[in-house]
């Protein structure tokens, strides 16, 4: 890596509450210049002024709409300003909607893609050029344990993360022939952010994140890890290893298993109004770092989704088994 000689330059974009918030403060706490973008600029006021007392060289709020090319070009712009370039730059806009495919609004599915994938699309067609003029840059997706394992009734949601997955390896390999410039994805496991109730809602039910779920910050600290060792892949939280294991031994089963549960939990939670929640517009209140989702049953299920693991791998063997056994027979 090159050696970092002045305070890096990092724009955060979805810097309002959750990951994009808690990356925000571990930056600034190492004197970064930070370059804060979200669509609600007074929503960003107040974290520039933290970040600030926290000890960050200069902290900026630019309100952006990743989904306009224009608004990220310009943001781009205001960062090189601020800092002479851009040493980081984290693409963690997101958006999600709940809902049965046919039952869900055309214009919802169209903006989760629009803001999960065209969005952070925009961040790299913004960021790339620079890097390549300065010779150096860590371009850092935020995408999900989604991109390993569907989510059925958040279809479009999957979409824009196996997208997003499938978009930074391509762009990974088309700079290969450039050691200082990388590009690094975060998969993290289901983490405390109010995302989940910020997320539109066409089920009108209570939207919860099943345990265990982790701490923002962890996320934020394994990012700005990245900003100083670069690499392509990191996965925060055991779970997400065990979704991606589980989906690569049993995908069809795994995938109906989940929508089963998914339906039985949605048949007895509680009743909610119907939402666009923050896909058209910022929400009403930012809400912070945490959303209120951490539970004490986190190990217990953690336990449970090895055993399911386990299971799966039981049944691929046994089936597999059993398949060469009627092949022999049959050979007879």
């Amino acid at each position: 890596m090159r050696r970092q000689e002045a305070p890096r330059t990092v724009v955060i974009t979805g810097a309002t509450s959750g990951i994009g918030e808690a990356t925000a403060y571990a930056f600034a706490r190492q004197g970064a210049r930070l370059v804060l973008a979200a669509r609600d600029g007074d929503a960003l006021d107040p974290i520039v002024r933290r970040c600030r007392s926290l000890g960050a060289r200069d902290a900026l709020a630019v309100p952006t709409d990743v989904t306009s090319i224009d608004s990220v070009m310009e943001l781009a712009a205001r960062a090189r300003a601020i800092g002479r370039g851009i040493d980081v730059w984290f693409s963690n806009a997101g958006v999600g909607a709940v809902g049965a495919f046919h039952e869900t609004p055309m214009a919802a599915h169209q903006q989760v893609i629009q803001t999960n994938l065209v969005g952070h699309m925009h961040d790299a067609y913004a960021a790339v050029p620079i890097f390549l003029r300065q010779g150096h840059g860590i371009f850092i997706n935020m995408i999900s344990l989604g991109a390993f394992a569907p989510a059925p009734f958040a279809t479009a949601y999957s979409a824009s993360k196996y997208g997003l997955s499938g978009f930074s390896a391509a762009l990974r390999g088309e700079l290969r022939g450039y050691p200082d410039i990388h590009i690094c994805d975060v998969y993290p496991s289901f983490i405390d952010t109010p995302g989940l109730s910020h997320s539109a809602n066409y089920v009108g039910r209570a939207l919860t994140a099943p345990p265990p779920v982790y701490d923002a910050r962890r996320v934020a600290r394994a990012v700005v890890r990245l900003a100083d060792r670069p690499r392509p892949t990191t996965v925060v939280g055991s779970f997400a290893h065990l979704a991606r294991l589980g989906h690569a031994l049993a995908p069809e089963l795994g995938t109906r298993l989940l929508a089963m549960i998914i339906e039985a939990y949605f048949r007895r939670a509680e009743r909610v109004p119907v939402t666009d929640g923050n896909l058209f517009a910022p929400p009403r209140k930012p809400g912070g770092i945490d959303g209120g989702l951490r539970s004490p049953t986190a190990r217990y299920t953690a336990v449970l989704a090895a055993a399911l693991v386990a299971g799966a791998a039981a049944g691929l063997l046994l089936g597999g088994r059993r398949s060469h056994h009627a092949g022999a027979d049959r050979s007879r």
